[in-house]
């Protein structure tokens, strides 16, 4: 299955949630229908059984990180093997991903603007250009916008405006465009509407 790319408002719609954090006008489309998408949307009241919930959030958070099923399967099996809690480790190794730091910085708007911001190289990690959203960041490692792309009028816009708010996990330099991994994500540092033992339990199946 192949990386979602269509109307965000419908998925945010389709599972109740905003999944994607895409700017005002996204919230105000979500907020003025939240029914489901369709033509029966406004009058579906369908339950779930146990199986629909569990399908519902592993699909919330696998649209939410913009993961294809098998790489979500791949991030599952991961955290199924580390010591702890799975789905705590799950939710905290999502949160790890460059893509998601670069988003959590508030370098960009939403995780589908930082996974392309990566994409086309626009960020170094410890001084390295890179292109994979995927990678997998640890404590102490660097991150940064490119000298040469920090002259963007999207860039300058976050030097001037964006506030220091981002999780207590990082550390960032807005002026320099710049941050730093200083501690792992807790339980608490990640998405609080995604239930992940409903993940877990799908996957034990």
């Amino acid at each position: 299955m192949s990386r979602y790319r269509g109307p965000i408002v419908r998925k945010s719609r389709r599972y109740g949630e905003i999944l994607f954090g895409n700017g005002q006008s996204k919230t105000n489309a979500f907020n003025k229908r939240k029914y489901p998408p369709g033509q029966h949307g406004r009058n579906s009241f369908r339950k779930l059984s146990e199986y629909g919930k569990q399908l519902t959030e592993k699909q919330k958070a696998r649209f939410m990180y913009g993961l294809t099923e098998k790489s979500f399967r791949r991030c599952y099996k991961e955290a199924d093997r580390a010591e702890g809690i799975t789905g705590d480790n799950l939710l905290i190794a999502l949160e790890l991903r460059l893509d998601n730091v670069v988003y959590r910085a508030g370098f960009a708007n939403s995780r589908r603007q930082a996974r392309q911001m990566v994409s086309h190289g626009l960020v170094k990690l410890n001084d390295r250009r890179v292109t994979i959203p995927s990678i997998k960041v640890s404590i102490g490692d660097a991150f940064e916008i490119r000298a040469k792309n920090q002259k963007s009028p999207m860039f300058e816009e976050v030097k001037l405006t964006k506030k220091p708010t981002n999780p207590k996990w990082m550390e960032v330099d807005y002026k320099k465009l710049s941050g730093k991994i200083a501690a792992l994500p807790d339980k608490d540092d990640v998405e609080q509407m995604i239930q992940s033992q409903l993940i877990v339990e799908f996957y034990s199946k």
